[in-house]
């Protein structure tokens, strides 16, 4: 069996039509007769009925065009990226993060653009919109989010990359100032800056489950929209917030402190999004770097 066998038998199942096949495929008549005839013998089954006037695919010949069609996908997919690995890669792949997913997909982007200088990556901010849209709806290959932001979907898959736990992230001089951790019963007096449900719904949910589990009402003096908007709040020292350990790393620490939470478990697993039908090539390679770092859900992402 070979590729040529296949797609010839592909166009007599789409055209029922010899002579179309052969055209479709440039070659004879005769060459389409006999490759269909080959692939019959090697399974033993016949594909198709014909008389002078029709041809008719059989049970066997239906059964068989879904696999042909995928295995010629699959091997025009695996040339076009053995022929990006050997020319050092061309293309683009289109990443959407959310507000709170970001240390990891740099890292990975960094990584993968040293290896693929060819491949263009297009980074962009996940809003509240419809997540399994986002995913499935071909704007993004890849969707980097809190893993209970992925919506239930058969047609998305999905890879655990990391945890990430809180931290709590103060203005430069603030009263924690010389420590490298915090419990979450000292936030209790606390006014809290954090950013908006909307924004970073299971963050804030986690949040709130944690601070009721300590039995702490939230003193929540505003909530955000921007990650800058908040920061600047915080450094003013208008309020403490409570955000993923990454990305407290990202702000300057000339006008912020972070703090790791020692008395609870606040680690949130985070995941890599893509749809089964994806097939742009440079994305495939991208998948190989993030599997490079991926560290699961048992391991907490170190900074």
């Amino acid at each position: 069996m070979d590729i040529n066998q296949l797609n010839c038998f592909i166009s007599v199942a789409q055209t029922l039509n010899f002579s179309e096949a052969a055209r479709r495929n440039y070659v004879s008549q005769s060459t389409v007769s006999r490759y269909v005839r080959e692939l019959e013998k090697e399974f033993e089954v016949q594909l198709f009925t014909r008389s002078h006037r029709d041809v008719i695919i059989t049970n066997e010949g239906k059964t068989l065009l879904p696999y042909a069609i995928e295995i010629v996908d699959t091997l025009k997919k695996a040339k076009t990226v053995i022929k990006q690995m050997h020319d050092g890669g061309q293309g683009k792949i289109t990443i959407g993060c959310d507000v709170t997913s970001l240390a990891f997909p740099s890292k990975c982007i960094e990584d993968f653009s040293e290896k693929y200088p060819g491949i263009a990556v297009d980074v962009c901010q996940l809003d509240g919109a419809d997540r399994a849209l986002a995913i499935t709806g071909g704007e993004y290959d890849f969707c980097f989010m809190p893993r209970d932001m992925v919506p239930e979907s058969s047609g998305i898959e999905s890879l655990v990359t990391h945890c990430e736990p809180l931290a709590v992230v103060t203005s430069k001089n603030y009263k924690f100032s010389g420590r490298k951790s915090v419990s979450l019963g000292e936030l209790s007096s606390e006014k809290l800056l954090l950013l908006s449900e909307s924004v970073c719904p299971i963050v804030y949910m986690e949040i709130m489950d944690l601070l009721r589990t300590f039995h702490i009402s939230p003193n929540i003096e505003s909530t955000f929209d921007e990650l800058i908007s908040m920061y600047v709040a915080v450094s003013a020292g208008i309020g403490v917030s409570i955000i993923p350990q990454s990305l407290a790393s990202f702000t300057s620490s000339i006008y912020t402190n972070s703090f790791t939470i020692d008395d609870a478990d606040t680690s949130i697993a985070y995941v890599m999004a893509w749809s089964k039908e994806i097939s742009n090539p440079a994305a495939k390679l991208f998948m190989e770097a993030v599997k490079k770092y991926a560290k699961g859900e048992d391991n907490v992402y170190g900074l």
